[in-house]
């Protein structure tokens, strides 16, 4: 009983990974205002070492529709835009020498409904890994019962471990309803 208590706990730790990572691949697709996180990801050689801009740069916001860059180095800057320009975010960087600016464009609704998509694809991914997680804890349970387990306790550990990937695949649709409206918000 012990053991299937373990496995049931790993599997809620695990979901709730799953779920953060969800989180974070939300918090990377735009909805139109500028967000510091907006640029996470995002890496450039900074001596020898791939190092990511928050770490050679302030980020901010002056407005809704402005990320302002300002890195402490300026042998940085040029490295900083190509990284910008790389990047699969469509931003285009203005250089004044000592701070790197950009507009966030307001959304057209085709793009909207790309980003949609997008969050949807990002939505899916994350309760594939829920139900991966949930087949793989039950394949260990399985391994308990042929180990000695009761048939019951099994049983048992099976429903929770339903209930608890059902739970965490209605976080993720929550999450997916938040975003899509952020989105579709003009």
């Amino acid at each position: 009983m012990d053991e299937i208590q373990k496995q049931l706990g790993k599997a809620d730790q695990l979901m709730q990974k799953a779920y953060v990572h969800t989180q974070v691949e939300f918090s990377k697709i735009r909805a139109g205002r500028a967000m510091p996180d907006m640029l996470d990801g995002l890496q450039i050689m900074y001596y020898d070492t791939m190092t990511p801009i928050n770490q050679v740069a302030a980020i901010t916001t002056p407005d809704a529709r402005t990320l302002a860059i300002k890195p402490w180095e300026k042998r940085c800057i040029s490295e900083i835009e190509k990284a910008i320009l790389n990047s699969r975010l469509g931003l285009n960087p203005q250089n004044d020498g000592e701070t790197i600016r950009i507009i966030i464009p307001p959304l057209t609704e085709e793009r909207r409904k790309d980003l949609v998509k997008q969050v949807k694809n990002e939505a899916e991914k994350g309760k594939v890994a829920m139900r991966n997680i949930r087949k793989d804890i039950k394949e260990a349970l399985k391994h308990l019962q042929k180990e000695g387990a009761s048939e019951d306790d099994i049983k048992t550990a099976e429903d929770k471990l339903q209930n608890l990937t059902d739970k965490r695949i209605q976080h993720i649709d929550t999450l997916l309803g938040h975003k899509e409206a952020e989105i579709l918000e003009v």
